[in-house]
């Protein structure tokens, strides 16, 4: 069934299909909130909910492309048409082009009123593709490109990896561009030997002149808690390693945890604090996401619009 862009029908459509009664679900997490007119931030019980005197900028939202690959594969077109009509002014590109050339997808985007912020690139194979890969990202206006998933049990292959992106960063400097990395949960978990894990090789390898960190919220929050570092508290392990990392936080994938069984949740109908990380740091990009839409893709990016436009901290 759609519901257009009628966004407590998505949001009440979300929560049913993880068996969450909507007036409970608001009633618990918005208690005290509603005689202030923050209605639909879930930020019962934070610090931040009392002041509420931020809130995400319309300019910094954006949506990653593949929370809503299954649509982008039957028409692209009319998928980057919905997401504009839901209001996103950014996008953060996946998948490649869809038949175009980086020329020609800045002119329909450009005609959409929709950006592309940034990418998700893996580490180039030559000296050719780099450059390729920057001249795009130029072509399409972004202002970062993103490596986005790497995974080895061997240090070596890490620290191997932390220099070639520094490498990659310091090009990409040189055109423009900022340059990150994005996490998964075991950057958090995985022991390379004596204890020593992927994120404390990055960390101390990256140049944080030249590179920054995309912070998968959802997957920071996991691995706190597959670690057994963050149990008691996935959110302030969060803050922790954003605070701890020489590197700067420039962007965010903000997308929830059901309470349930650790899934993936669309925003704001999950268990974690966004409002409490915002908090303790703001960053350039806040990006949706959800890699398994609770109901459709179209849903979770009209329900992750409305959270973050809703959302105060």
């Amino acid at each position: 069934m759609c519901y257009g862009y009628d966004g407590d029908a998505a949001l009440k459509e979300s929560l049913a299909r993880r068996g969450i009664d909507r007036r409970n679900f608001l009633r618990g997490s918005l208690a005290g909130l509603a005689g202030a007119g923050l209605a639909a931030t879930g930020l019962a019980g934070s610090p931040a909910a009392a002041a509420g005197m931020r809130r995400v900028p319309h300019g910094q939202i954006s949506i990653q492309l593949w929370t809503v690959r299954n649509d982008l594969f039957v028409n692209y077109d009319s998928t980057l048409g919905y997401l504009s009509e839901i209001g996103y002014p950014n996008v953060e590109q996946a998948l490649g082009y869809f038949g175009r050339s980086a020329a020609q997808l800045r002119a329909f985007h450009d005609s959409l009123g929709i950006r592309t912020m940034s990418s998700h690139d893996g580490i180039s194979g030559s000296q050719a593709d780099l450059e390729t890969k920057i001249e795009n990202a130029l072509t399409l206006g972004q202002s970062a490109i993103v490596v986005p998933f790497l995974s080895s049990p061997n240090e070596a292959d890490w620290r191997m990896w932390a220099e070639q992106m520094n490498a990659e960063a310091v090009a990409a400097r040189e055109a423009g561009l900022q340059y990150g990395y994005h996490n998964h949960a075991h950057e958090f978990s995985t022991d390379l030997g004596g204890g020593l894990r992927p994120w404390e090789v990055l960390t101390e390898d990256l140049d944080p002149r030249f590179v920054h960190l995309e912070i998968d919220i959802y997957w920071a929050v996991t691995g706190g808690i597959q670690s057994g570092d963050g149990v008691d508290d996935p959110e302030g392990f969060t803050i922790d390693v954003m605070r701890e990392a020489p590197q700067r936080v420039q962007q965010y994938h903000v997308k929830d945890r059901d309470p349930t069984n650790g899934e993936f949740a669309d925003p704001g109908t999950g268990h974690i604090d966004f409002a409490r990380v915002f908090a303790a740091q703001e960053v350039q990009q806040y990006i949706v996401e959800n890699d398994t839409p609770d109901v459709t893709p179209r849903q979770t990016a009209e329900v992750g619009y409305r959270y973050l436009r809703d959302l105060r901290f």
